[in-house]
């Protein structure tokens, strides 16, 4: 695909050139990868100012959207990757190929640092979600700042590095410049920005700004950083559509051709039928987001790709609240689970004391379907970023849910839609018929037969 930056994205890539310390606040949705890769191309080939890049970045991230990325755009197949994830074993293979971009999970740099035997020999460093460095006793924040002085060039990428307050930065900012903007010591930050907030006697539990200490800190990092929230100097666009690609295991890519084909497929010994093509485009669906009704009505669980992919979404928001847009009822309830077990604030807003609390900005969490975010329900108020778990063929309904964030009152500059897109799956064709407008089920189940045509089965 042809890469056509926007004027923002070109000032970011120009700014990670040259600046061999850079950090980029940058919100979800504009394309921090596609930016950050542009610029190492530049380095790499261009200048000649860097000669190997080790990028860290979230399991799935790295093992998924950095490749992807590579692969989507054209003027980049100039850069060869390697994959540094996986066991041991592939993860020595990985370092032995010859590549330009090494792409490893932030639990194994610890490991690549300190046990792997392997000599660090990466100019330049990208950390992609520079926010789960914030913690300097953690064994990824040690493992950097001991072969940061190997580093001549380091980029942070993050969209909210003051998730918990002004203290994440001291960690975080330290590993791109080691403390030389917001000292080396946490002691000395908390004593020149902070004062004692909730104490003991001498026992201090928390910490709260100085008067203009938010200013002071953001002009001592202001000459490495740049905002792609701070849209007085960059052109955005107002609505911001994202599509995050889901992989399926090869197992149930089989799973799911056997019922596309077939119309049958049996699931922990759970029968599954489909009557015609407008059944199986919902049976097609369910299987994509991970779990389907059997034909006794019980759920079948078959994967958690696309909540893994929802909790990577949420952990790159870091508190920031989403609204997740779910269609079956069975999504809800693994959605349910799968942020109870995170921790997150949550509600299912089907109640006004739900949405008093989204609206309120209570909550991390807001699930909603999409049949009962009709028109007069207001969510503008309580975030700006909308994702949607399980797709609708309803345009109608699609276009409804997102315009309760995207409308009117909305007071961030932007709203991104993120779609969970499992590849290979009917979420693709149902992503491009809403996007062309034109998604009603007859045309949806006609992209159906086109597709079975050949495959043991023929409308």
């Amino acid at each position: 695909m042809q890469y056509e930056p926007h004027e923002y994205q070109t000032f970011a890539t120009n700014y990670i050139e040259t600046h061999p310390i850079s950090a980029l606040l940058v919100d979800m949705g504009l394309g921090k990868t596609v930016i950050t890769l542009t610029a190492l191309l530049n380095l790499l080939f261009d200048s000649f100012l860097i000669h190997k890049v080790l990028v860290v970045a979230p399991l799935r991230v790295g093992l998924i959207s950095w490749p992807d990325e590579l692969a989507k755009w054209d003027h980049l197949q100039f850069l060869k990757s390697s994959v540094v994830i996986g066991s041991e074993a592939e993860r020595l293979r990985a370092l032995a190929e010859k590549a330009d971009i090494y792409i490893i999970n932030r639990e194994n740099l610890d490991w690549l640092v300190r046990k792997s035997g392997y000599t660090f020999d990466f100019d330049t460093v990208v950390i992609d979600e520079l926010s789960s460095f914030k913690n300097a006793k953690s064994k990824r924040h040690k493992a950097l700042m001991q072969v940061r002085p190997y580093i001549k060039r380091i980029v942070g990428l993050t969209g909210t590095p003051a998730s918990n307050g002004l203290m994440d930065l001291f960690a975080e900012f330290k590993c791109l410049d080691n403390g030389a903007r917001l000292g080396r010591f946490i002691t000395r930050y908390r004593e020149e920005y902070f004062l004692p907030d909730k104490r003991n006697g001498m026992v201090v539990f928390s910490y709260k700004p100085q008067i203009g200490a938010e200013e002071r800190i953001y002009k001592k990092i202001s000459d490495i950083t740049i905002s792609m929230k701070a849209i007085d100097h960059l052109k955005m666009p107002g609505l911001i559509e994202v599509e995050h690609a889901v992989d399926l295991a090869d197992e149930e890519k089989e799973l799911y051709k056997e019922l596309q084909e077939e119309m049958i497929a049996e699931i922990e010994h759970k029968e599954i039928t489909s009557a015609n093509a407008a059944v199986l485009t919902g049976k097609l669906l369910q299987m994509a987001n991970g779990a389907i009704y059997s034909d006794n009505g019980d759920v079948v669980e078959v994967h958690e790709q696309k909540l893994d992919a929802l909790e990577d979404v949420i952990e790159g928001a870091n508190g920031k609240p989403l609204l997740v847009a779910y269609w079956f009822k069975h999504d809800l309830e693994r959605i349910k689970r799968r942020l109870n077990k995170l921790g997150v604030i949550y509600e299912t807003l089907d109640k006004p004391e739900a949405i008093r609390k989204w609206n309120a900005k209570e909550l991390e969490v807001g699930l909603v379907h999409p049949a009962s975010a009709g028109h007069g329900l207001n969510l503008q108020s309580g975030g700006n970023t909308l994702v949607w778990f399980g797709l609708t063929w309803s345009l109608e309904l699609y276009q409804q849910t997102i315009a309760r964030i995207y409308r009117q009152g909305q007071k961030e500059k932007t709203v991104v839609i993120i779609h969970l897109v499992t590849k290979g799956t009917m979420d693709e064709r149902v992503l491009k018929a809403l996007q062309r407008k034109d998604a009603t089920q007859s045309r949806l189940v006609d992209a159906l037969k086109a597709e079975l045509k050949g495959g043991g089965y023929e409308c």
